[in-house]
């Protein structure tokens, strides 16, 4: 009984969420994207990004998947600045045995997956470093090396003390600036189908579930944080949860909850009962996003 009322309450707490968001994010049509086929196996795994890519969460993802994985982050780097070589911090963010080069790794079509993002605030990144052209430039130099290879933008988040809200942005922001403004221009530019990881989405409609009382042992936002934006480590396992979700087209529900971090060692685990709340709300909202690439409906 309690886990039927559980699973109900996360049922309402996520539709409360779409609710709020999903039916003001996708007044338009979305670009034609083929659907994804499920995938038969893992698939090797490449990150380009920064801090919210991170080294923890490709690390916990590869052991969710049992996929090899690597990366190339910077501080606040922008797909232009890593195009460019003009990386902040790029001694240390790559100091470990997952990073590659990201055109060396890209043009040697070993990876299947390839997951981008781009740096936040959105806004500037957009006005100054050119997302659309460089995230079209990544996504057509993966798909020429491995034309089998499947491209993700992976949809951040802003600061929680945003002037606008938190909770406003990841509302507003999908449409008007992931899809309209990046996604979209990439997709014409390149010819290349790139489908959306939605993090940000997922991340807010735990937020909410998590602030009226549906997740066991998380009850604020701030629980997923180590600071106004950087997630801590179930924050980390919240977003591999995510990108499991939507690069292999499967329910998380029952994966491991207790993984390790890049560095070998153990990531503050949330509870059981925490994990199998958050594995069934990203299984809710996740397939919901047909930019996913997702082929199963709720």
């Amino acid at each position: 009984m309690r886990r039927r009322n559980l699973i109900g309450g996360l049922a309402a707490a996520a539709a409360a969420g779409m609710a709020a968001g999903v039916a003001a994010l996708w007044p338009r049509a979305l670009p034609e994207r083929p659907p994804l086929p499920r995938p038969r196996g893992p698939l090797a795994t490449y990150h380009l990004g920064h801090s919210l890519v991170g080294r923890d969460m490709p690390a916990m993802l590869a052991q969710l998947a049992g996929h090899a994985h690597a990366s190339q982050l910077g501080w606040g780097a922008s797909l232009m600045n890593h195009a460019q070589g003009d990386i902040a911090g790029f001694a240390t963010e790559n100091a470990h045995p997952a990073h590659q080069p990201a055109t060396e790794a890209l043009s040697s079509g070993r990876f299947d997956a390839v997951v981008l993002t781009e740096m936040v605030e959105l806004t500037a990144a957009i006005r100054y470093h050119a997302s659309p052209r460089w995230l079209a430039h990544w996504a057509a130099l993966a798909r020429a090396a491995n034309p089998a290879a499947r491209v993700f933008l992976y949809e951040t988040w802003h600061r929680l003390t945003d002037p606008a809200g938190w909770l406003t942005r990841i509302d507003t922001d999908l449409q008007t600036l992931w899809i309209d403004r990046v996604l979209t221009p990439a997709m014409r530019r390149s010819g290349v189908p790139i489908y959306l990881i939605p993090a940000g989405q997922t991340l807010a409609a735990v937020a909410r579930a998590a602030e009226t009382g549906q997740i066991p042992g998380l009850t604020d936002r701030h629980d997923l944080f180590s600071d106004d934006i950087h997630l801590n480590d179930i924050g980390h396992y919240l977003v591999a949860l995510i990108h499991y979700a939507t690069i292999y087209q499967a329910d998380p529900t029952g994966l491991p909850h207790a993984l390790m971090r890049a560095d070998g060692s153990p990531a503050t685990p949330p509870s059981a009962a925490t994990a199998q709340a958050l594995q069934q709300l990203v299984w809710q909202v996740v397939p919901r996003y047909g930019a996913t690439g997702i082929q199963r409906s709720l």
